[in-house]
């Protein structure tokens, strides 16, 4: 974090409160350009995450619906998941589409690359359009997921994010910028 400071920003400490595979919480103090002292700012370190707007040869969206524990509700979401340790997000992205859905192939373009929230998270989300893709296998789900998969029209996802029929905001970005250059 130290390098990505302006240069008038001072860290003076940073401590590692919790670190797990998932979860990472750390407390810096910071000086700022004004001489204020932050005794206690809190950055929640993530693995990057992945996302994919897919899109079936028969012009399909293809979508998974997943229990969400933190919110207690059960969602339609884009296919999702983490960036392994030093693996490329698009390779993720190829891998997760296959592993919850088993769909795969296709064309695949970075679509864009966000930060879910940049005041405390120093993850990115690395969202991605794969088209013309094709069922290849069943869904190989690990043990803790339990995810049903689900294929609209494009009018019908239109609706849907319109709706707030999907409540992820790292999905709803990807979203909103296919629909605005894809209007029709």
């Amino acid at each position: 974090m130290s390098d990505n400071l302006p240069k008038d920003w001072k860290l003076i400490s940073s401590e590692y409160l919790y670190q797990r595979p998932w979860l990472t919480v750390k407390k810096d103090k910071l000086k700022m350009p004004d001489g204020h002292i932050i005794p206690e700012y809190f950055v929640l370190e993530y693995p990057d995450w992945i996302n994919t707007i897919a899109i079936s040869k028969e012009g399909a969206f293809i979508l998974v619906r997943q229990y969400r524990h933190a919110i207690g509700i059960s969602s339609f979401e884009l296919c999702a998941g983490v960036a392994e340790e030093n693996e490329d997000p698009l390779d993720a992205a190829k891998r997760e589409l296959l592993e919850e859905t088993g769909f795969g192939g296709g064309h695949w373009e970075r679509w864009m690359k966000i930060a879910p929230n940049p005041a405390t998270s120093n993850n990115w989300v690395h969202c991605f359009l794969a088209t013309g893709v094709e069922k290849l296998q069943e869904p190989d789900l690990d043990a803790g997921e339990q995810i049903t998969v689900h294929l609209f029209s494009k009018d019908k996802l239109r609706e849907m994010v319109k709706n707030t029929e999907i409540i992820q905001a790292t999905h709803l970005a990807p979203l909103w910028k296919y629909f605005a250059l894809n209007p029709e």
